[in-house]
């Protein structure tokens, strides 16, 4: 195991902790002992006790096994938006020591039937906006359908911009199977005894992968516990008294993690957002002075592009950090300059329940994945021999630790493959290339299966994706593999122009080639309105990549 970043580790954390074997529930349990008065979020101006929580969580808790036969170990799909009702829904499902299995509110009706049939549930809790898109499935083999109004939980008068499915109010479904959240919430027999502890299934998020089937990512308590109490351990602002203004996804393990489970364990309140909106982001950081954002790149740059924004808005943030796309380097100036902050770049996974890289707070470097976090093992190996391999060389990044999950879901061979035996450990391959530098510092270069196959020369499609970034016209760019008669495959560029900027197929190919090697110039380009992303702000390459398998599918 490589101790260079040791070096760099922040002040006065320990390498390693000890990982709490109960379950994520017993976590605000205690919290809600500890600080009962104390709002766990505030909800666009309406606070909610930690008390509450917990009261309601347990509420739910009990109609879930009591009302919709829900049993320990029993998979429940939670399909919603950020919102008062995930949070209460999450654990009272942990509550009920049964399993979440969160689900993409862009998911569509056709699309749920794989997460359905392949989780096994049989109860969903769902958003009243989204509710329709699961009727087809109840009440077979759905026999129970919790839905929640988002509006039920605006209590205080606000001068915040409301999204339509927040300010929307409670609508009525009389449909076979489904039953309304305040109803289900008039329960009042409690949930039996919390028996699920370290070792058990808690949570069964699904990632695609570099496949297109779906594959659920079997986490535990322990594995939750781990990046519920590294994150807040490691960045700061979380803790009792922080106030953290959530903004990414909860369905999605950053915002869970990071977030919600995080910030819950800790005693902290949770700003919550339902949907993204600078205007709203700059307005709650200053009136509830926010100490702690994770948020995705595009994010804070829409942040300090806004009209509305003035630095002194920011002042009270302690930490600021986050992943999914490197952070510009013009941006991460002027965080630095302006607000006297850094931000924390950091790497994880679905299999990971997020975070196993990241940034130390008072050492950043921008367009890196930072170092391993506490008590995690990540080595760089050949993706085809699987051997370790030296400081500055590109392979494969491969984790070890009590985080990464057990299994893929009912799939044996996808688990085999993604595992690799190392000095003893268990070692999660990520699919992700990248190298460690000469103090530790990990790097990402692209995905193993993104790889461009050029006449023999290997085109990292980030590699060109960041040189093009520079270009003065380009404001995004994704790279993707064209087919070529000769050549097998050649890299080809889908770019946004900035506002206002003017450049030609032949002004870009003629810029690269004195930017880059021969082999990596794209050699067709494509100027687009945008690029497609997916709901934490990623660029879809998989589906741009497809679109172009499908146009040249009929030769």
């Amino acid at each position: 195991m490589n101790q260079r970043h040791f070096a760099f580790w922040p002040k006065r954390r320990p390498h390693e902790f000890p990982v709490p074997s109960t379950s994520i529930a017993h976590n605000l349990a205690v919290s809600a002992a500890r600080w009962p008065d104390h709002p766990a979020i505030v909800y666009y101006d309406t606070p909610i006790s930690y008390a509450r929580l917990w009261r309601e969580a347990e509420a739910l808790g009990g109609y879930l096994e009591h009302g919709a036969g829900v049993r320990r170990g029993d998979r429940v799909l939670l399909y919603m938006q950020n919102s008062p009702q995930f949070v209460i829904a999450y654990y009272a499902i942990l509550r009920a020591n049964a399993v979440v299995v969160p689900l993409n509110p862009m998911l569509v009706a056709e699309e749920l039937r794989t997460y359905i049939e392949d989780s096994g549930a049989q109860v969903a809790i769902t958003g009243q906006e989204l509710a329709a898109r699961l009727q087809g499935y109840a009440p077979e083999p759905l026999r129970r359908v919790v839905v929640a109004a988002y509006s039920d939980y605006i209590e205080h008068e606000t001068d915040l911009a409301l999204p339509p499915a927040v300010g929307a109010p409670r609508a009525v479904f009389d449909a076979a199977g489904f039953i309304a959240w305040h109803d289900a919430l008039s329960n009042t027999r409690p949930p039996g005894p919390l028996v699920t502890g370290g070792d058990d299934m808690a949570l069964l998020p699904y990632t695609s992968g570099t496949t297109g089937r779906p594959k659920g990512c079997v986490h535990t308590h322990r594995s939750l516990q781990t990046t519920a109490w590294a994150t807040p351990m490691w960045s700061g602002g979380t803790g009792p008294g922080g106030r953290i203004l959530s903004v990414l996804p909860f369905f999605h393990v950053t915002g869970m993690t990071g977030c919600m489970n995080a910030g819950l364990c800790n005693g902290a309140t949770i700003v919550m957002m339902t949907r993204w909106d600078p205007a709203t982001a700059l307005t709650l950081i200053e009136r509830y002075e926010c100490t702690s954002l994770t948020a995705i790149s595009t994010m804070v740059v829409d942040l300090l592009s806004h009209p509305g924004y003035r630095a002194e808005a920011l002042r009270s943030l302690v930490a600021l950090g986050g992943g999914g796309a490197p952070l510009p380097a013009a941006v991460g100036a002027e965080l630095s300059e302006r607000l006297g902050m850094n931000y924390m770049e950091g790497y994880g996974l679905t299999e990971t329940i997020a975070m196993t890289h990241a940034n130390p707070p008072d050492r950043t470097k921008l367009q890196c994945l930072g170092v391993p976090t506490f008590g995690i093992d990540s080595r760089v190996i050949d993706p085809e021999t699987l051997e370790e391999l030296p400081q500055g060389e590109t392979g494969e990044i491969i984790i070890a630790g009590s985080q990464v999950m057990r299994e893929y879901w009912n799939q044996p061979e996808a688990t085999n493959e993604a595992f690799v035996e190392r000095d003893g450990k268990r070692f999660l391959r990520t699919g992700d290339l990248g190298y460690v530098d000469d103090e530790g510092y990990f790097f990402l270069v692209d995905r193993v299966k993104r790889m461009i196959n050029t006449g023999g020369f290997k085109v990292w499609p980030a590699e060109v994706e960041t040189k093009l970034f520079s270009h003065p016209a380009v404001k995004e760019a994704c790279v993707i593999a064209s087919l070529h008669p000769r050549r097998g495959e050649q890299a080809k560029a889908l770019i946004v122009l900035r506002d206002g900027a003017q450049a030609t197929a032949d002004d870009i190919i003629t810029w690269a080639r004195e930017h880059m090697a021969a082999y990596k110039v794209p050699s067709e380009i494509a100027f687009v309105e945008a690029l497609p992303r997916g709901p934490t702000g990623k660029v879809q390459w998989r589906a741009l990549q497809e679109e172009e398998q499908r146009r040249f599918a009929p030769a």
